[in-house]
Order: C-alpha cells, then structure tokens, then sequence
C-alpha cells in the first residue's frame, strides 16, 4: 500500500525557520533507512505558504488566493510518499523518525486511492491510460 506521510506545518515552518545541521543529518539518517527497507518512494520539503497560492474553484470560475494562509495547523510543511504493507507498519515508521519541528510537531499518515478502490467505475480504458501516463512519468525522469 502507498501512504502520503505529510508533515504538518508549524509557526517555525510558515516563518521559513531552517532546521539544524543536527536535525538535518538525523533525517538524512532516517530516509537512508526508509530506502534500505525499500519504504521510501518520495519526499520533499515545502517552502512557506507565503511563497503559494490557492485556486479556488466554484463551477467554471477560477479564483487565485495569495499565500500565506491563516491556518497553519492545516498547512503541510513537508511530506514522504511510502509503500508499507499496511497503515500499523506506516505508524511504526513514522513513531521511529525523528521529530521534523523544533517545537511540538504531527505527522499525518493517509492512504492513497488504487485502482481497485475504484471498482466498476475505473474501465479498462482507464485503468490502460493510468499505465500509460505511470510509464512515461518514469521514462521522463530518466
């Protein structure tokens, strides 16, 4: 099963705070470990949300929303995409990685949608279209 781990963001986060040297090379150390297990597929950090934007959406308008954005507790500061065997090994991972924050800090773990999930409604056609647009998103990144 694949899992969006995400950092939630914090104070420190939306201020562009930096981590350490220290904190940086502990989670070097912890994704060596997720791509040792072969858990690690992705991860990355994400700047401020005083560096985004928003669109919004209301029938066939576009609204552009300027960051940053009030609600940090609802902000994502940085995320993994994992491929754990069920959302209990996903905890148990994320109860291992070190605290990504300076200060208090959460990290939400959900699943991802797959093919399956979608039964009847996902065609054969859909499902031949998936495969196609996976395989060349992995020819394009080489």
């Amino acid at each position: 099963m694949r899992f969006m781990v995400m950092v939630k963001a914090t104070a420190d986060s939306e201020a562009g705070v930096m981590p350490s040297q220290e904190a940086m090379a502990a989670m070097g150390r912890f994704n060596e470990e997720l791509v040792a297990a072969g858990v690690l597929q992705a991860a990355d950090g994400l700047k401020p949300s005083s560096k985004g934007a928003r669109v919004r959406f209301s029938g066939q308008d576009r609204r552009v929303i300027d960051g940053p954005f009030a609600e940090t507790k609802e902000l994502v500061a940085g995320f993994w995409i994992w491929n754990c065997a069920s959302l209990q090994e996903a905890i148990e991972w994320v109860k291992r990685c070190p605290n990504p924050m300076p200060g208090d800090s959460e990290i939400e773990i959900r699943p991802f949608y797959e093919a399956e999930d979608f039964g009847a409604a996902f065609t054969p056609e859909m499902r031949e279209q998936e495969e196609r647009l996976r395989k060349e998103m992995e020819a394009r990144r080489g």
